[in-house]
């Protein structure tokens, strides 16, 4: 079938809008028709270079909407189920998945190579085949996927809404949860309050934790983690530092996390101080995988016991926490149409990062189809 999709084809390009070929369902895959995907920075890492991927490749890893079409061998899911898609498909039988750490699953070893794990595609112009990012590339009106990277969740949620738990929510949630293990009565520092950051707000307030610190240079960002659970807010370290040493009597934190855009010296220094001793730092954001981002102190890291950690969906099991989250939203616990800043049609993909870019969203939804956005919520 013929497919429109939004495709990055350099380093430091735009999203070009075009029309692919895409090939039906083989063995374990489904065709889905995406209602919606969200803006997440990890496209931008693609153009950015700080995760090359092979180009060309059709954005988008954050998606929801309902399967077409199943291949021959698919249980999980038949046609007409509503889905949220997982950005780390999970096998359920590598060691990873067999031991409990689905987010590692080795099946998730061409997600940035943007094929199937046999090097095979689905996407083709002009004899080019076209990458999927995270097996996915939600930024297709349709799209052909593997059976692993789908959880089926209720027709009561809106895709437009369940959207969010398929990347963003889960990662800054498990960030302080799982990978954080934040406990009533501790002290949390976070850096970085974007669609990551604002749920590992989330996270860590439903965890207990008494002192939730956020880190942004952005007032608006800083006002809505406040309003989802924050009680303190600073636009930069060095205040939340000061503020963090009065209110734990000179003991520092017990965690800080990381969920800025780009991950770079300065906001691990940071981390690696603001925390006490025992203190852990979990880091979620990403940079250059070239780069050494991280340099601190070998003495205080062993002498206070320190511990830096790294985290990939959260730490979490998709299969499992993608219906979690939404039975948290459906249950008034956990915030999900309050992170949606604005909404986009396919062909203003370039616009919404833009507005992520710029500071504006918490987190962009592209709604698939959309010709008249909603009034007040349009792009």
């Amino acid at each position: 079938m013929k497919v429109k999709a939004a495709v990055l084809t350099d380093f430091r390009t735009p999203f070009e809008i075009t029309e692919l070929d895409l090939d039906g369902p083989r063995e374990g895959e489904v065709l889905i028709r995406y209602v919606a995907a969200g803006l997440c920075h990890s496209d931008l890492h693609l153009s950015d270079g700080d995760l090359p991927p092979r180009f060309p490749i059709v954005g988008g890893h954050e998606g929801a909407g309902i399967i077409e079409e199943v291949g021959p061998g698919v249980t999980k899911v038949k046609p007409g189920d509503h889905v949220v898609c997982s950005f780390i498909p999970n096998c359920g039988t590598c060691r990873y998945c067999a031991t409990g750490r689905q987010s590692l699953c080795d099946m998730g070893a061409t997600i940035l190579e943007g094929s199937f794990p046999d090097g095979s595609f689905r996407f083709h112009k002009g004899g080019v085949d076209y990458g999927q990012m995270c097996m996915l590339g939600t930024f297709a009106e349709y799209s052909t996927i593997s059976q692993h990277s789908v959880v089926k969740v209720d027709e009561s949620v809106p895709l437009e809404t369940a959207v969010l738990v398929g990347c963003g929510v889960p990662t800054g949630w498990g960030t302080a949860v799982y990978a954080g293990d934040v406990r009533p009565g501790e002290t949390v520092v976070i850096y970085g309050i974007g669609g990551i950051g604002i749920n590992s707000v989330q996270g860590a307030a439903h965890a207990g934790a008494k002192n939730v610190v956020v880190v942004d240079p952005l007032a608006f960002k800083r006002d809505t983690a406040l309003k989802l659970g924050a009680t303190h807010a600073f636009a930069t370290a060095g205040e939340a530092h000061e503020v963090v040493t009065e209110l734990t009597r000179g003991q520092g934190a017990d965690k800080a996390l990381v969920t800025v855009g780009v991950v770079d010296e300065e906001v691990m220094s940071a981390a690696f101080d603001v925390v006490g001793k025992g203190g852990v730092v979990v880091v979620t954001g990403l940079a250059d995988p070239a780069k050494a981002t991280i340099h601190v102190s070998g003495a205080v890291l062993t002498l206070w016991e320190k511990t830096i950690k790294g985290s990939l969906f959260g730490s979490g099991n998709p299969q499992r926490d993608i219906l979690k989250m939404l039975d948290l939203y459906q249950a008034g616990t956990l915030k999900l149409d309050e992170l949606v800043t604005n909404r986009y049609r396919l062909e203003d993909v370039n616009q919404g990062y833009e507005d992520l870019v710029a500071g504006k969203n918490i987190r962009g939804v592209v709604v698939h189809g959309e010709t008249q956005p909603e009034a007040g919520n349009e792009k």
